[in-house]
């Protein structure tokens, strides 16, 4: 078979060998057989083989509107996922930029299903008719299976098959009883059960809990894709209580399987590419747009959102950028869980550089206590913030058993950091200097109201000597590390909060608007660059 070829791929090649194939399996049937055996178990190797799909933005160039199907590998990644929530019956969710093929990509894996799988009913819907199947528009889903299909060797192809088993929103297979069928709107999982249903563009469905409630009976693998839209929507929401799927892990039943495609997986888009494309949206006055279809950033259009995403693009790797290094002492801070689907989260930065930042969904407080003891133990002296409020109480008593038998370095101090208190500095002006400046009693709600915008100022700053040059103190700035294993979370959970006022006019922040998931990451990055006056240091006593 064909070796994996390298992206760019190269065409000449691919339709050479294309061709000898066809020439051999013509003058001996017996190849056909084993052709077909051979695919039955191999989506990957069937679409890279015999797969084409259409960009006709090639045109003006006078380049191949019409090619083969090579995958990238992100895009091999993302028909292992479909396998896999398909064997093991549970839903799947397709967060992506845009641009990254994956509606073609799902559309291949459709075929090579209709052809495969004996007795098999592939659903698809999407927010319009038109989108779902429109004759001659290869914009829709259905125009894009039919071009597939006809592009495959006539071998191939099931017995009995003609141009007749494909209807409007509708392809037959006469020699196995598989089918791909499609709805649009309101109507999606009206058409009975399906063995998977592909939701296209799910973010943007205009009434979407009546298709979630006629789904809910359908199937048992439901795939949602689509680039992302606001926050609080069903896509949002499913997104939020999902689990992130990595390659060679099981999917979890039960449970939405996220997969993401970010622009950075196309191995054709370069940072060249985003500055290029990110400055002509902005010029035009639509950098919102290109912050949802392109970063994926739901908040994009939200008001009011504390920390913008640029700033926190900008302090990524600042230090680099800037020229400083991690010196200073350690500090972390440790966000503790409050049950149901919220995450503990520990952060632990050197200086201004967030060296590390980890989220866990342990629920027993001595457990969670310890393994963030544990994180902190070697690197000497440091302080551990940790969320006092509520079940964050109970990290006290643990300190203090493993004080009392001598389990903790005494050079490790815990602070109890309470966001509802009162704010630090209360006489002092929110901006130092500046008389004009409200003090911050009158400015912020509580200790989190000024801990949130203490952290917006340190990215601003960032943003700003990045940016334009503008020089302040290494002190006031933030650095994200770009090692970090959990940094896309990070990213977007930095500019998920936004503000709000309290009945007094001061200052208040909402971590999760409507259908949003605790920010528990930032969070515990918060804390981390806003220490508190006081620490409570596990030998019980008090260091001002």
């Amino acid at each position: 078979m064909l070796a994996q070829l390298p992206w760019r791929p190269n065409y000449v090649h691919l339709f050479q060998w294309r061709q000898q194939q066809l020439l051999s399996m013509a003058a001996d049937p017996k190849l056909v057989i084993g052709a077909l055996e051979y695919y039955r178990t191999r989506p990957i190797e069937f679409i890279n083989h015999w797969c084409d799909t259409y960009d006709p933005r090639n045109a003006q160039m006078g380049g191949m509107v019409r090619m083969p199907f090579v995958l990238f590998k992100r895009q091999e990644e993302l028909v292992t996922f479909l396998q896999t929530c398909l064997e093991s019956e549970a839903s799947g969710l397709i967060e992506k930029s845009r641009d990254m093929g994956a509606t073609w990509l799902c559309c291949a894996f459709s075929v090579w299903l209709w052809l495969f799988m004996p007795g098999c009913s592939i659903g698809w819907g999407s927010r319009k008719a038109d989108l779902v199947d429109k004759l001659g528009l290869l914009d829709s889903i259905f125009e894009k299976i039919r071009m597939l299909i006809r592009g495959l060797p006539p071998f191939f192809l099931p017995a009995g098959y003609s141009e007749d088993c494909m209807t409007h929103m509708r392809v037959l297979n006469p020699e196995n009883g598989s089918s791909i069928s499609g709805e649009s709107g309101d109507d999606i999982g009206r058409g009975g059960r399906k063995t998977i249903y592909f939701k296209d563009e799910s973010a943007h469905y205009e009434r979407p809990e009546l298709i979630e409630a006629a789904l809910s009976e359908n199937t048992r693998v439901q795939v949602d894709m689509s680039s992302v839209q606001g926050l609080g929507t069903v896509f949002h929401r499913k997104r939020e209580a999902g689990v992130d799927w990595y390659p060679g892990q099981p999917v979890v039943k039960g449970r939405t399987n996220v997969f993401v495609m970010d622009w950075r997986d196309h191995p054709l888009k370069t940072q060249e590419w985003y500055e290029t494309a990110r400055s002509q949206k902005e010029q035009e006055g639509l950098l919102h747009v290109f912050a949802q279809e392109v970063d994926r950033n739901y908040a994009a259009s939200v008001e009011n959102v504390i920390i913008p995403d640029l700033w926190v693009k900008s302090a990524i790797d600042a230090h680099l950028k800037l020229g400083f290094d991690d010196s200073g002492a350690w500090c972390a801070a440790l966000d503790v869980a409050d049950g149901g689907m919220d995450l503990n989260a520990l952060a632990k930065r050197k200086g201004v550089v967030l060296r590390y930042a980890e989220a866990w969904g342990e629920r027993d407080t001595g457990l969670t206590t310890r393994r963030a003891l544990d994180a902190c133990r070697q690197l000497g002296k440091i302080s551990l913030q940790y969320d006092c409020v509520g079940v964050g109480a109970g990290v006290k008593a643990e300190a203090n058993r493993l004080r009392d038998e001598k389990l903790v370095p005494l050079d490790l101090k815990l602070v109890p950091w309470n966001a509802g208190s009162a704010v630090l500095d209360p006489e002092k002006r929110v901006v130092n200097g500046d008389r004009n400046s409200p003090l911050n009693k009158d400015f912020y709600g509580n200790l989190k109201a000024q801990g949130w915008w203490n952290l917006r100022l340190r990215f601003e700053r960032t943003h700003r000597m990045v940016t334009e040059g503008i020089k302040f103190p290494v002190e006031d700035l933030i650095s994200l590390d770009s090692k970090l294993p959990k940094l896309r979370q990070v990213e977007k959970e930095l500019c998920q909060p936004t503000t709000k006022m309290s009945g007094a006019m001061k200052l208040l922040v909402d971590k999760a608007p409507e259908g949003s998931r605790s920010p528990n990451l930032a969070d515990a990055i918060m804390m981390c660059y806003f220490p508190v006056k006081t620490s409570y240091d596990v030998s019980l006593s008090w260091v001002a």
